[in-house]
């Protein structure tokens, strides 16, 4: 039976659990690979005399593109384990990915070194057609060198 007022208990207390920062590096090869990849044509993804001349100055990472890490991290998987252990345990086993948004302030450009961070950022409770439902979502946060925020993306996931 599942126990979703503990369930959610739990979870509160887990809200706002962030992992440690990750270093991400912008390579020119990987944004040009992503880019043709994902199929986008755009010049500012791949030709670097274009891109120079452009008001960016240099080329850029396609929407979503956010480099490599530096190094081996179980990243945002600190976060998760924890918040889908405790649906599980409360009888919430069917997870539905339900998607993901970005939101974009600044652009990456090749030879940019990123920050980012998981965080356990919200969660809900809903009635729905098939009963109730617990809707997390999971955000990642990018920063460049000078401490501004690049970008922002949310997962949310849907448990009953």
């Amino acid at each position: 039976m599942t126990n979703v007022s503990g369930v959610m208990d739990e979870l509160r207390g887990l809200l706002g659990t962030m992992t440690a920062p990750v270093i991400n590096e912008i390579e020119r090869g990987a944004i040009r690979r992503y880019a043709e990849a994902v199929g986008d044509p755009n010049p500012l993804y791949t030709d670097i005399e274009f891109a120079r001349k452009s008001r960016y100055g240099e080329v850029i990472s396609p929407p979503g593109f956010f480099g490599w890490a530096m190094k081996v991290t179980t990243g945002a998987i600190e976060v998760m384990a924890p918040v889908f252990a405790a649906l599980i345990n409360g009888g919430l086993i069917r997870i539905l990915d339900a998607g993901r948004e970005y939101e974009f302030f600044l652009p990456v450009r090749a030879g940019d070194r990123l920050a980012w961070y998981a965080k356990f950022a919200d969660v809900k409770e809903r009635e729905g057609k098939s009963g109730l439902m617990v809707l997390i979502t999971m955000e990642i946060t990018y920063v460049n060198i000078h401490g501004n925020r690049v970008a922002v993306s949310r997962q949310t996931f849907i448990a009953r």
